[in-house]
């Protein structure tokens, strides 16, 4: 039992020192892209929540 845990950490970490590492800069890079691509569809999720909120309370009264 043993056996095939050390085997699979070990296993584990032999395909771990295949992995390509991104870079400092490549994951701060992706990180920025990330966030603003979040903020642009938050805003986008606003102003259409805000449209059909109007829609909406206009028909209504």
């Amino acid at each position: 039992m043993w056996q095939k845990i050390q085997a699979f950490f070990q296993d584990v970490s032999v395909e771990l020192k295949k992995v390509s590492w991104p870079t400092r800069q490549q994951t701060v890079a992706a990180t920025v892209v990330v966030i603003t691509t979040a903020f642009i569809v938050a805003f986008f999720l606003g102003v259409v929540d805000v449209v059909l909120d109007r829609i909406v309370r206009a028909i209504m009264t």
